[in-house]
């Protein structure tokens, strides 16, 4: 705003020059010595130069407003100010968890999918908190796993997160149930795990020394392909 309240001052004061000077040569004598305008006066009557828009940012903070033709241009992220709101996080009320094993897998890894059961969207940050036994305050490390896009599910829509368990040749723990917890954007954290029993088609876990949780993901067959490639 200073650089286009500057412009249109400049404007004005080469406006108010013009007209003084043709003024003074129609009621003097022409004696020839009348000088031009200034050169600076033609260039500040054209369009001001758009506001160099900063860095991209991913909050929603308002953009300077553009002078004359300029236009706005959009933050990075998909979150500038014409994007929508973001849905809130997911928490316990907002979600069914299930758990399955892949066909071809001997039980290394486990599949948790998180169904919204409500009738608005939330979004699933980060990787859940996955915790076995009573170390609920260890919750497993994530795998290099990010997910192409933020895990935002609508109702009855799904996310899907993988487990890896254990090696082969490992000692492990048996565990019929794990506990869940989500993130919240602002603090990574959303309060203590919930114990989840698992589904009749897994009944039973075991766990070895390393196990490891990937992103959460829409899409499964990403899920695969980052829990079948870790170790």
């Amino acid at each position: 705003m200073r650089a286009a309240r500057k412009s249109w001052k400049t404007y004005a004061l080469g406006a108010a020059a013009v007209a003084a000077l043709l003024s003074s040569t129609a009621c003097g004598p022409d004696d020839g010595a009348a000088s031009p305008a200034p050169s600076r006066t033609a260039s500040a009557t054209g369009t001001t130069a758009p506001t160099t828009p900063g860095p991209a940012s991913t909050t929603d903070a308002p953009q300077p407003t553009a002078t004359h033709s300029a236009k706005p241009s959009a933050t990075g992220s998909g979150s500038g100010s014409g994007s929508k709101e973001k849905a809130p996080a997911c928490g316990d009320q907002d979600l069914a968890i299930g758990t399955s094993y892949w066909a071809h897998d001997s039980g290394q890894h486990l599949l948790i999918t998180a169904t919204n059961v409500t009738d608005k969207p939330c979004t699933l940050y980060h990787y859940p908190f996955i915790t076995f036994g009573q170390d609920a305050d260890s919750p497993l490390p994530p795998m290099e796993s990010p997910a192409k896009a933020v895990a935002t599910i609508g109702p009855k829509q799904k996310a899907y997160a993988g487990v890896k368990l254990f090696l082969g040749g490992e000692k492990t723990t048996t565990y019929e149930s794990f506990g869940i917890a989500y993130q919240d954007p602002s603090s990574n954290e959303d309060g203590s795990p919930i114990d989840v029993a698992l589904s009749d088609e897994v009944q039973f876990v075991t766990v070895g020394r390393n196990p490891s949780v990937t992103f959460w993901n829409l899409d499964r067959s990403e899920v695969e392909g980052f829990v079948f490639k870790a170790r």
